[in-house]
């Protein structure tokens, strides 16, 4: 029998995330599905989705991205990129910029029992009419769903979207 006692551990096959990281980590990976929306100053419209949540090595946070497109023809219409911080105490920091020059600063929070994320902006940078934005992110029967509202310079908050994602 060989036994080589300077030959390194057999590698875990099981992730290893950053412990801010960890709670959050079901988020991980690829999202898809349709959504719908409207507001009361557009025609409301139904779009196919998807979001990707990965998470760089090492570091304590979850970074996002998401596009959308029109079902009817395939045509993108909505991208956005960002950043997720979740901190030990349940509270969490957002940022995201849009394929439409908007930014959004956020906070909120999470609850690891029930799977929800809620955010509120704290600064909406760039915008021109965008006054506000609440996202509510949620676990449902193993799908991620949202829902976000918005205010414009014109229109106090109001739903805005909701999607309805499955894991790939």
């Amino acid at each position: 029998m060989d036994t080589n006692i300077d030959s390194p551990a057999p590698e875990s096959s099981l992730p290893v995330y950053h412990p801010s990281v960890a709670p959050l980590s079901y988020l991980l990976g690829t999202w898809r599905g349709q959504g719908e929306g409207g507001y009361p100053t557009i025609n409301s419209f139904s779009y196919g989705e998807e979001l990707h949540f990965y998470h760089p090595p090492n570091k304590p946070v979850i970074g996002y991205t998401q596009k959308t497109w029109k079902l009817s023809s395939g045509e993108p219409m909505h991208s956005e990129s960002g950043y997720w911080r979740p901190k030990p105490d349940g509270t969490i920091e957002v940022v995201i910029a849009q394929s439409n020059g908007l930014v959004e600063v956020q906070k909120g929070t999470y609850n690891i029992e029930e799977k929800v994320i809620q955010l509120q902006s704290e600064l909406v940078g760039n915008a021109s009419k965008v006054t506000g934005i609440q996202r509510c992110f949620r676990l449902v029967e193993g799908n991620l769903c949202y829902e976000v509202e918005m205010a414009t310079n014109t229109v106090t908050l109001q739903p805005h979207l909701k999607a309805t994602l499955k894991k790939l």
